[in-house]
């Protein structure tokens, strides 16, 4: 067994990431593990958090039930905010270069 299996979540299991909360742009962290593998949470020990199941069929019923209207209107958020345009900017230097 290693060190880095006993210790809590560290940095190195998470990297920076910029995201919008409101109007405001925030410092987040994008998980490299557990269940969250690749998505933007606020604390890393989210990244290993088992799932909230009632929140989950919520998010679910509403996607049902209002899914293309949501694409839409995030679609044009992303487009027009000033907020989520920083944060498009900021998070574009963090992304893997491929060749």
């Amino acid at each position: 067994m290693l060190l880095r299996d006993l210790i809590s979540p560290s940095l190195e299991e998470a990297k920076m990431a910029w995201a919008k909360q409101g109007k405001k742009v925030v410092r987040k962290f994008r998980c490299s593990g557990g269940k969250r593998h690749g998505r933007i949470v606020a604390n890393i020990a989210q990244c290993f958090a088992k799932p909230d199941i009632n929140k989950r069929n919520k998010l679910r019923m509403t996607k049902a039930r209002l899914g293309p209207k949501m694409t839409r209107k995030a679609r044009k958020t992303k487009r027009v905010n000033p907020a989520s345009r920083r944060v498009q900017a900021l998070n574009k230097g963090a992304r893997v270069k491929r060749l």
